[in-house]
């Protein structure tokens, strides 16, 4: 009766230890996956030349965007990628002058510019160059000297399986990877006057089936290259 009692106490014991093993494992891995969505994995490579852009250029001229460009298949991401490169322009650079893209467009219809508007990007599409005098008329309707051009040429996003517990997957490395190019024309001679891109790894350890957002990393490439458009202490 006593080796019976003894067993069973035993088994208790072990028990108990092992669900408080299970729980201390369960809150780690809570632990853990929090830990990983507050602090994303971000790497850059950010290459840019000013060509004729001076630091107080934009606040004196202004800029106003132009349609971007995108990769096959990104097409109905243009709008959202120009509002959102506006939006943090705008929260970084106050004191520039800055016509949106739905605002640009609504000044091309109205001055009856669209047919020049549409030719002027398809000439774009096999050359890389702008109609200079359509890129003019643009500046004039819109009340700015420079034109914003982005293009999307990358973007992908997809999940890596970390590790699982017991069959159920505990965490999981979501990622977005993007190519983002900008850049700035003077629609009075229609030349670049600045350029950059922005190739940008986004990473998170999480346990939430939702992607990482096209706004997040939109919006951190948009910074990237927003803090290196000329400055005055740039100057020697």
């Amino acid at each position: 009766m006593a080796n019976h009692m003894t067993a069973t106490g035993f088994f208790d014991a072990a028990k108990h230890t092992c669900a408080r093993s299970l729980n201390g494992v369960l809150l780690l891995c809570i632990v853990y996956a929090l830990h990983g969505c507050a602090n994303p994995q971000v790497y850059s490579t950010v290459q840019h030349q000013a060509i004729s852009l001076e630091p107080d250029s934009l606040q004196t001229h202004g800029i106003a965007f132009i349609t971007p460009s995108t990769v096959t298949g990104q097409e109905e991401d243009k709008q959202a990628l120009a509002l959102i490169f506006a939006d943090v322009l705008a929260e970084e650079h106050p004191d520039i002058t800055i016509i949106t893209l739905p605002e640009t467009l609504g000044a091309v219809a109205r001055n009856d510019l669209t047919d020049e508007y549409k030719h002027m990007f398809d000439d774009f599409k096999n050359s890389g160059i702008f109609d200079r005098i359509i890129l003019r008329k643009v500046g004039e309707v819109t009340g700015v000297r420079y034109l914003a051009q982005l293009k999307l040429a990358n973007f992908s996003q997809g999940t890596i399986s970390r590790w699982s517990l017991l069959g159920i997957r505990m965490s999981q490395t979501k990622y977005a990877d993007i190519r983002l190019f900008f850049q700035i024309w003077d629609s009075v001679d229609g030349t670049i006057a600045w350029e950059g891109v922005d190739e940008l790894n986004y990473a998170h350890d999480t346990s939430s089936e939702r992607a990482v957002a096209f706004r997040t990393v939109i919006e951190t490439a948009s910074r990237n290259l927003i803090s290196q458009l000329p400055r005055e202490d740039d100057q020697p």
